[in-house]
């Protein structure tokens, strides 16, 4: 198949889709909040949802409405303050959703979700649940980053990555980034007139991020980086994603019908489970496990479990439960997984047999450092 009959192919299969669209489309420093921005989105929207289409969508622009209410030309700079500015944004950004939406009789329901929300796996699917309920019932869920109370994740992307974390969260079919550049080029548009815009990637673990590097606007908190890395986390789950501009009339409408725009990544063949998707994604490792040359052919090449003999040095401080990185003999990770002893019962185990674990430390829990089922290969 060519090009185009594969983003045909490929599209004409979404119909639950998360829609992320970034504080470049919706506002920007010069001219404040775009109203007519909103007005062509909720309206595209709308029209998908009377389609059909069950339609998540990730919103930015908390900070940018916040900036317009009080009066700020320039970006916040301190995390406090980008903080209170995205408090007094949030509402308002809810508040001009609500208004545009309800010209076309749709509901609209707000979530703001953390890091810790997604990594605690019943927080995870409580969240699940809620936006599960709230499509059966035609509501569309607008859900952003809690940047009111988010320290570290305020200073990256972390919608776009919020958005592919979404897209396991609720099983979609399809990713959309709306950004403001055509899509994913070979250069910086900005500082290269003869950039071209990257129509398919059908492998996202190239290295991706050597093409664009930071491309950001005044009003984006992300890059181009970051959009790349939200794809790989799509694709690892079996979902495509597409980079498109925004500012297009009609974009989802034409991206749906399998028009040549944007760039479609396609997505893995071989897939994660729900589960380990979200082992992989969704936690933060707490430590590092050193492993031999042997027990990393064990577990890349013939899917086994870590075993305390394998082991060769143990990083960080973590708890029995916790997600932790396994780094191969040249440095480098290559898995992730839910550990089953603490680093001071790990440190003493490291190298020994299973059948000595319990002779070590006065008991075992497990054979395994890290089972199969709760390991997951990068």
């Amino acid at each position: 198949m060519n090009s185009k009959e594969i983003r045909k192919k490929t599209l004409d299969k979404a119909r639950r889709i998360v829609v992320k669209v970034g504080s470049s489309i919706l506002a920007s420093v010069e001219k404040g909040l775009h109203y007519d921005a909103f007005s062509q989105l909720t309206k595209e929207i709308s029209e998908l949802k009377r389609q059909g289409y069950e339609i998540v969508l990730v919103s930015s622009g908390a900070i940018a409405a916040g900036m317009e209410k009080l009066g700020y030309k320039t970006r916040p700079k301190s995390i406090t303050q980008k903080q209170a500015t995205a408090a007094v944004g949030q509402s308002r950004l809810m508040h001009i959703y609500e208004n545009y939406f309800s010209r076309y009789q749709q509901m609209v329901a707000q979530l703001l979700l953390t890091h810790d929300d997604l990594s605690h796996r019943r927080r995870f699917l409580n969240a699940r649940n809620t936006l599960l309920a709230l499509l059966e019932l035609g509501i569309i869920p607008i859900i952003n980053e809690n940047d009111t109370v988010v320290v570290d994740e305020i200073k990256v992307g972390d919608n776009d990555n919020l958005s592919a974390l979404i897209t396991n969260l609720i099983e979609a079919d399809l990713l959309i980034i709306l950004t403001d550049i055509e899509g994913i080029c070979d250069k910086d548009p900005r500082s290269h007139s003869n950039a071209k815009c990257i129509s398919l990637i059908e492998d996202i673990d190239v290295d991706m991020e050597g093409v664009m590097g930071e491309t950001k606007s005044q009003m984006s908190v992300g890059g181009m980086a970051s959009k790349i890395q939200a794809a790989r986390k799509a694709s690892r789950f079996g979902i495509p994603t597409v980079v498109a501009c925004g500012t297009k009339k009609e974009i989802l409408r034409q991206v749906l019908k399998g028009k040549e725009i944007g760039t479609l990544i396609l997505p893995k063949i071989r897939t994660l489970s729900s589960r380990k998707h979200w082992i992989a994604f969704n936690l933060k490792t707490k430590g590092d496990v050193i492993v031999d040359e042997g027990a990393k052919k064990a577990i890349v090449q013939k899917g086994k479990s870590l075993l305390p003999s394998g082991v060769l040095e143990v990083r960080g401080s973590f708890d029995r439960g916790d997600s932790v990185s396994c780094i191969g003999p040249r440095g480098k990770e290559f898995a992730r997984g839910l550990v089953n002893y603490s680093f001071q019962e790990l440190d003493k185990i490291k190298g020994h047999r299973t059948n000595e674990i319990e002779k070590v430390l006065g008991y075992k829990y497990s054979d395994e450092i890290i089972h199969r089922d709760d390991l997951v290969v990068l």
